[in-house]
């Protein structure tokens, strides 16, 4: 399996892809450009029937390395980022990572690109 990054403004997601090209997940974001990108995790989704908790780990995984090795920070909207960041948010900023807290605009910020207006 892989994961593939889909740059597809203003929804952008990351898909876990079986050796087949069935993706089996993803993890949706947007993207807050300015002096520091935020990047909000608002949804991620897994097929059950194939190892669900393996696959979010490998979207949430790979998620994070990317935006270490891009100096974005995080936004853990969707449950699962936020369980991970809980767990091991010490470990992700240890290895230079950056996340915050998400507040209310984040939501605004989701519903105007969902609706196209971002």
């Amino acid at each position: 399996m892989t994961v593939e990054l889909d740059l597809a403004s203003p929804i952008n997601s990351y898909t876990v892809i079986r050796a087949d090209e069935t993706p089996l997940g993803t993890a949706d974001f947007v993207v807050i450009p300015g002096a520091s990108e935020e990047r909000i995790f608002f949804h991620t989704e897994v097929c059950q029937g194939f190892g669900g908790r393996d696959l979010v780990a490998l979207l949430v995984n790979k998620a994070l390395t990317d935006s270490i090795r891009e100096s974005a920070t995080v936004v853990p909207l969707c449950p699962m980022f936020a369980r991970h960041l809980r767990a091991h948010g010490d470990e992700f900023v240890a290895n230079g990572g950056v996340f915050r807290q998400p507040i209310p605009d984040d939501i605004g910020v989701i519903t105007r690109a969902a609706l196209g207006e971002a």
